[in-house]
């Protein structure tokens, strides 16, 4: 899609028909790190991933930054404090998805939440919308400009855009994509020049670093 005449990759997944997933170790404990990595452990389940981006900031190791949970297990509690980064730019945020539904939550409301809400949840920041808002601290003519990627959420929690831009953005201009073209009332975002994309109707399998948390869609593989 363009927007403001730049280029952006949407992927929209539907929540109530799309299996979404997320991937951050195999059963051994090894981070997964690539795509292909995610694909080749989904083949002996007989399927394969139709959509996937890296969804979190990570540390060396490439275990997350902030909360995560897998499939009702927690692996890394939820930060809440400011601090250096774009993670600890306040408000960040929290997107958590179960059967049917996902959500965007700023962080503090989601420490209010029953964890049964949030079977999967990964945390990143700063927050890219806020209640239809963006962040505070963004600045229309700040000269910061990186490849991005966020997802943003629908308003009924039905639909869950994964964006990933073009070429290098500010925040301001990438929150603007969630707010004024998705209108998605709330957005996180999840990386920058780090950031992947898999896509095969786009023809897009972006190699890079390896990567921590990742997000997908799964379906049953070809010719299954």
């Amino acid at each position: 899609m363009t927007f403001e005449d730049r280029g952006y990759s949407v992927c929209k997944v539907d929540t109530a028909t799309d299996e979404l997933r997320l991937f951050l170790t195999d059963p051994g404990g090894t981070p997964y790190g690539t795509f292909d990595a995610v694909d080749a452990r989904l083949a002996g389940q007989g399927k394969q991933l139709a959509f996937a981006t890296n969804a979190g900031m990570y540390h060396e190791d490439r275990s997350p930054v902030g909360h995560y949970r897998e499939n009702g297990q927690e692996v890394q509690r939820v930060i809440a404090n400011a601090g250096p980064g774009n993670f600890g730019l306040l408000p960040n945020g929290v997107f958590c998805f179960g059967p049917g539904r996902a959500e965007v939550i700023e962080t503090k409301a989601y420490q209010q939440r029953d964890v049964a809400d949030c079977p999967n949840a990964t945390q990143s920041g700063p927050m890219l919308v806020i209640d239809g808002d963006l962040h505070p601290r963004f600045l229309e003519d700040s000269t910061s400009r990186y490849i991005r990627n966020g997802v943003g959420v629908s308003a009924d929690g039905s639909a869950a855009y994964f964006v990933m831009s073009d070429s290098a953005v500010t925040f301001h201009e990438f929150g603007r994509v969630f707010r004024d073209m998705l209108q998605t009332p709330q957005a996180l975002y999840f990386d920058g020049n780090i950031s992947r994309l898999y896509a095969p109707q786009m023809n897009r399998n972006d190699l890079g670093r390896r990567m921590g948390p990742i997000v997908g869609v799964v379906v049953p593989a070809s010719g299954e």
